[in-house]
């Protein structure tokens, strides 16, 4: 060993820290080194005779802790961590040539002029011995499969572990080196002849490349670039015909050829392939790029570098020479950089510069394909120094964020310097003490001479062409220079040495980093030292704060705001920049970033209540608590300008309405601040702060209202103590509000009534339906309190408890409004009960009545009600639509009776407008006639429609003949001729009026037949024609009047051919009644006339009685003298005569002495209501007993109408019940 590992790596340290040190900038400045190599351990290895062994072949172990070399006919071990030599192999008889290492650590093998080949262990054992033919010239393992190539100069040999023989194969020249790609699926062959073959694992040529120059230039080392990014598999070849190449796994050449001026004897990638070493003839190893771009030597020996490796994973590298000597080495890659503000500028792959935006973290590279060996930027401006020229480019456009980069100017000139500064028009070049200012054409424009080593510079902006440098010195002078000014400027000067340097955002002041690690701040102006810190090594202004700087020193970053203490946090690297809340760290070799919260200054500020400055340094960046507090500080301090934007950036509206509220009433001329102050208190929860200024301010009942809305009634309790009761029971109305909105119902009822808030509490009450409750507090209103009474009441009826809303009610007095609860609640006999008394209120009573019966289908009932509330409009209407719906479903018997009650309702509108009595009367005959006719078709539609009939032939003749009398005009709706004709057609047939049956059968053909009635009356008018064309004689009518035969289809209707007086008909049965309508004399009223009927006056000549008492022994015995009187002793008779063929009606009219004549039992009279007159009937028959309905004045034959009576318990026309009164 040459040196002791420990001195090396003491001299490394302080060479890197001193490096380090010097390699801080600010903005433009920047320091650049070049790559160096340190030596780590050096070796030379000799046989026992002292003889210099050639180092042929070296390799390392994966995990780089040990090193084996091929070094005469010994395999030696080495430990690489200090050059120790572990272990001596023996096992070969002659020069080894070449050694491998397996992938995966855990063997390795080694060749030699002996011919054979010998796997070792990673213990050091031995473990396989093969030969070949020649002598072995290289081996190497394959990386996925640990497959063995071993190569001689007329063959070469694949040996795998599992395999126990080694396939050969056969080659045309001598292999001088070979290696795997990286998927080990291809070994390719270095020949002599110039030749590189690429085989298959199988040994199968797939890919020759010939080289140019033949045999002449033997291939003599190759590699495969084991970088993962690349997309090819690509292979550095190098030969003696003194060239460097690249080839893809294809055989297709990337790039030209490199001359090297020296014939290579190794070729080794980096383990991440971004630098070749290479060593030969010109006893050297040299570091090159990947793309063949030397870089630098790394060491120069003695004799030919046969053999180079690098440790795997690091920047270490080991040489093997000819005279035996084994140097490993460390490579140090000094930064080269730049940086601008948020730009930073560094060197990557020794040739290529990448741009990275700092706070975007956008990157470009641009490829330089030489050594960069200095990096400057300023604002647009680029400037790469390479070996042989300067390039500066220029940014494309002016946006902050672009990255594109073009070439401007290119200076062809080669420069010696320490440090390399551009600006927009110039570049500064710094040589120990002198300054040069070049413009981009290479004319030297200013040269300064300064007094001392120049340790610092940096640029500080200024008009394009008129930049400002400030620069430090090593005597402690620190100078400011004008690019456009040959004079330098003095700023101060101190008595240590600069370090560090950097100027406020305004000029006006100045930091300094010295020797001693300490950073003083002058004032430029006055060159006052306005304060100095200790352990500082660099040191950087806030570009947007005047106020604040930052330095770095001893692990941790120090912040410094005005006159304030100093903020001390972790940190590695050096401070090069300081914007805004970003501070720019150099670390080892990157350049980050780091977001710094400004918290702790912001802090220093609030504390002494500058507002306005922390504002500004919590504009640089700090957290959202911090805002928050800086926000709520200023609220407390009355700064509400600074408070609203501060409450702006965190969002807190609820604040922003609160300033918002104090400025208006500032603008209205409020100015107390301290109930502003108490209203900030009290929105941060600061109550008990809050009231007492309230209090203070004389704002009592604010402290009370906010005390309540919080529900903090205690509170409020305290704070009121023995003020107005007013305000007592305002507390405890506030106090029932928040226990209702606390899901606290009946404890807020209570409240509320103990605070005399009634409505309030029946509104609780109510909605939860405490009915005891709510019926207690109504008995102890009292009843002038009419709005909660009305409430109660409404709350009952919605309770479904009427019977204690109508208490209230009539509590009340308010009997509008009980008649209306009966109603709604459908107690109509309590409402009509009421009626009884109220007579105002019948018509709401019975409208409300009659309109429920409606909607419950009760019409009839409802078409009563109506006419009893006196709305004969709605009893109408109700009734039409009644027989509207009876005709259309074909109940006519309801019809005829809806039609007698329309008519009684027109008689009785009649009676009561006489503007409409004649219209009224119109409607009632008309009704009483279509009453009559559907009364009269009831009976034919059931006989039609039902497979039986109750009624006799007799029956249905005289009333199919009636009805068919009254449709010689128009037909009602729902009553059809066909049905009728028909029935009459039948019943003829049947009595023998065949007649009668032939001419109804003729009727029929021309009306349109149902097909259910088509076959049987086609039959029956065919058996009719078969019968005599006569009627039965026992059917003919007669007038009782006349006593003339009348036909069965009569001409004139129901009225005789011969008198015309009109035919009487039983209502029941429609025989023809033997009774004669007469009309009184016109001065003889209807009283009179009664009580002259009712008078009876014995007949002059007459019988005294009809009747004979007989005696019989012991029986009595009445015999009735049925002796006929004679006609013309009888007045009335004497008044039917009349002139026989009269073609007009001559009615029977009577005077008084007629009326006197007659008997009360023979008279029927139909006691008509106003506007109408009575009608007077006598009957002609006395012996024939015929009944008049009172109610609808019907006549029957007495029989039949007790009949249908015990039937139907009623009228059958008018349906009047039996028992009730006329």
């Amino acid at each position: 060993m040459s040196t002791g590992v420990k001195e090396q790596k003491k001299k490394n340290f302080a060479l890197t820290a001193v490096l380090l040190s010097l390699c801080i900038f600010q903005n433009t400045q920047s320091y650049q080194s070049i790559m160096r190599a340190v030596p780590t351990w050096i070796d030379k290895v000799h046989d026992r005779d002292k003889v210099e062994q050639c180092i042929y072949d070296l390799a390392f172990k994966p995990d780089g802790t040990q090193l084996i070399v091929a070094a005469g006919n010994r395999v030696l071990v080495y430990d690489t961590a200090d050059g120790t030599l572990i272990q001596p192999l023996k096992g070969h008889k002659d020069t080894v040539y070449c050694v491998a290492y397996a992938k995966d650590g855990k063997r390795f093998a080694s060749g030699s002029a002996d011919k054979s080949i010998i796997i070792w262990t990673s213990k050091l054992e031995g473990i396989l011995k093969y030969t070949h033919n020649d002598s072995i010239q290289c081996v190497a393992y394959n990386p996925v499969t640990h497959q063995l190539a071993s190569c001689s100069s007329g063959d070469f040999g694949l040996w795998s572990p599992e395999q126990k023989s080694v396939s050969k194969h056969k080659v045309s020249s001598k292999v001088t080196c070979c290696g795997w790609t990286n998927d080990g699926q291809y070994l390719a062959l270095g020949m002599m002849s110039g030749v590189v073959s690429i085989r298959n694992k199988s040994g199968e040529e797939k890919v020759k490349i010939e080289r140019p120059g033949g045999s002449s230039s033997p291939i003599w080392s190759i590699a495969w670039n084991p970088s993962k990014d690349e997309h090819n598999d690509i292979l550095a070849v190098a030969d003696w015909g003194q060239k460097l190449s690249f080839y893809q796994l294809s055989g297709k050449q990337i790039g030209k050829d490199r001359h090297l001026n020296f014939d290579p004897c190794c070729v080794s990638f980096f383990s991440r392939g971004e630098y070749i070493v290479m060593g030969g003839s010109d006893k050297q190893a040299s570091l090159y790029t990947k793309d063949g771009v030397r870089l630098g030597t790394i060491g120069e020996q003695n004799s030919w570098v046969w053999t180079c490796r690098v440790k795997p994973d690091s920047n270490y590298v080991v040489l093997g020479c000819q005279d035996g000597t084994i140097a490993f080495f460390q490579l140090i890659f000094s930064t080269v950089h730049g940086l601008y503000k948020d730009r930073y500028a560094y060197r990557d792959s020794m040739t290529d510069v990448i741009v990275q935006h700092l706070i975007t973290e956008q990157k470009v590279r641009i490829k330089c394909r030489e050594l960069v060996k200095k990096i400057a930027i300023y604002r647009s401006r680029l400037a790469i120094q390479l070996p042989e020229k300067i390039l500066v480019y220029e940014l494309y456009s002016d946006d902050s964020s672009d990255m594109h980069y073009r070439v401007k100017e290119k200076i062809c000139r080669r420069f010696e310097c320490n440090l390399l500064v551009v600006c927009s028009q110039h570049i500064i070049l710094c040589q120990e003490k002198r300054l040069q200012c070049l413009s981009f054409t290479a004319v030297k424009e200013k040269e300064w001479l300064m007094e001392s080593l120049i340790r610092y510079i940096k640029v500080i902006g200024g008009p394009a062409g008129r930049e400002g440098l400030l620069v430090g010195l090593k005597n402690g002078a620190i100078l400011k220079i004008f690019v456009d000014n040959p004079f330098a400027i003095t700023l101060l000067k101190q008595n240590t040495s600069v370090r560090c340097l950097d100027m406020s955002i305004s000029r006006s002041k100045l930091a300094v980093v010295d020797e001693h690690n300490t950073c003083l701040v002058y004032d430029i102006h006055t060159k006052e030292l306005l304060f100095q810190e200790p352990n500082a090594n660099s040191v950087a202004w806030n570009t947007q704060c005047e106020e604040m700087l930052c330095f770095s020193g001893s692990g941790y970053l120090n912040i410094k705001a005005s006159n304030f203490p100093v903020h001390q946090q972790k940190l590695h690297g050096f401070v090069v920049g300081y914007n805004g809340s970003k501070i720019f760290c150099l670390h080892v070799y990157s350049m980050a970033a780091v977001e710094v919260p400004q918290s702790a200054p912001m802090y220093q500020y609030l504390e002494r209540g500058m507002f306005q400055e922390a504002y500004q340094i919590a504009c640089l960046g700090v957290t959202e608590n911090d805002w928050r507090d800086l926000a709520t500080e200023a609220l407390e301090g009355l700064d509400f300008h600074t408070a609203k934007k501060a409450f702006i950036r965190v969002r807190d509206l609820r604040y922003l309405e609160l300033i918002s509220s104090i400025e208006e009433r500032k603008k209205r001329g409020e100015n107390d601040s301290e109930l502003f102050l108490a209203d900030v208190y009290a929105y941060q929860g600061k109550f008990h702060e809050a009231a007492k200024l309230y209090k203070r301010t004389g704002h009592d009942s604010r402290a009370l209202s906010m005390y309540t809305d919080l529900r903090m009634f205690e509170y409020a309790k305290d704070f009121l103590q023995s003020t107005d009761p007013k305000n007592t029971k305002l507390l405890m109305k506030k106090q029932a509000d928040w226990a209702k909105n606390s899901k606290e119902p009946r404890a807020a009822a209570d409240m509320y009534l103990s605070a005399g808030e009634h409505m309030k509490a029946i509104e609780i009450i109510g909605e939860n339906g405490w009915l005891d409750m709510l019926i207690d507090l109504a008995r102890k209103l009292d009843k002038a309190e009419r709005e909660p009474l009305s409430r109660c009441a409404m709350l009952f009826k919605k309770l479904n408890h009427h019977g204690y809303a109508a208490e209230i009610y009539n509590k009340m007095g308010d009997l509008k409004a009980l008649v209306k609860l009966h109603v709604e609640a459908r107690q109509w006999d309590e409402a009509f009960s009421l009626v009884e008394k109220q007579t105002q209120f019948r018509n709401d009573v019975y409208v409300s009545y009659a309109q429920w019966l409606a909607e419950n289908d009760c019409f009839e009932d409802a078409q009563k009600a109506f006419h009893k509330a006196g709305r004969q409009a709605e009893a109408v209407k109700v009734l039409e639509q009644l027989t509207h719906n009876a005709v259309v479903e074909s109940r006519f018997n309801d019809a005829s009776y809806y039609y007698w009650m329309l008519s009684m309702q027109c008689l009785g509108i009649a009676r009561d407008s006489k503007e409409i009595k004649d219209e009224m009367l119109k409607k009632f005959y008309s009704f009483q006639h279509l009453a009559e006719l559907y009364h009269v078709y009831h009976s034919i539609h059931r006989y039609m429609s039902e497979p039986f009939s109750s009624h006799m032939p007799e029956i249905l003749f005289n009333i199919s003949r009636f009805l068919f009398h009254n449709l010689t005009k128009d037909v009602p709706v729902g009553i059809s001729k066909v049905d009728t004709l028909y029935a009459l057609a039948k019943q003829s047939k049947v009595l023998g009026a065949y007649k009668v049956a032939r001419h109804a059968f003729e009727k029929l053909q021309g009306l349109k037949i149902p097909a259910r009635y088509q076959d049987s009356m086609e039959l029956s008018c065919l058996t009719v024609r078969s019968k005599p064309y006569h009627d039965s004689e026992d059917l003919i009518p007669m007038c009782y009047r006349c006593s003339t035969n009348n036909p069965l289809l009569n001409n004139q209707g129901n009225s005789c051919i011969n008198c015309r007086q009109p035919f009487i008909y039983s209502a029941s049965s429609y025989e023809v009644l033997p009774l004669v309508e007469f009309y009184l004399e016109e001065d003889i009223s209807d009283e009179e006339a009664v009580s002259l009927i009712d008078l009876e006056v014995p007949r002059v000549g007459g019988k005294a009685a009809s009747w004979q008492e007989m005696s019989s022994g012991e029986s009595q015995c009445l015999k009735l003298d049925d002796r006929i009187e004679d006609p013309e002793d009888d007045p009335f008779t004497a008044k039917l005569s009349f002139e026989q063929g009269g073609r007009a009606f001559v009615p029977v009219v009577v005077s008084r002495a007629v009326l006197r004549s007659m008997s009360r039992r023979d008279v029927l009279i139909k006691r008509w209501p106003k506007p109408l007159s009575w009608q007077y009937y006598r009957s002609l028959l006395p012996d024939v007993s015929i009944t008049m309905c009172p109610s609808c004045f019907q006549i029957f034959h007495s029989e039949d109408y007790e009949l249908l009576v015990l039937q139907h318990n009623c009228c059958p026309y008018c349906r009047r019940p039996i028992d009730e009164s006329n």
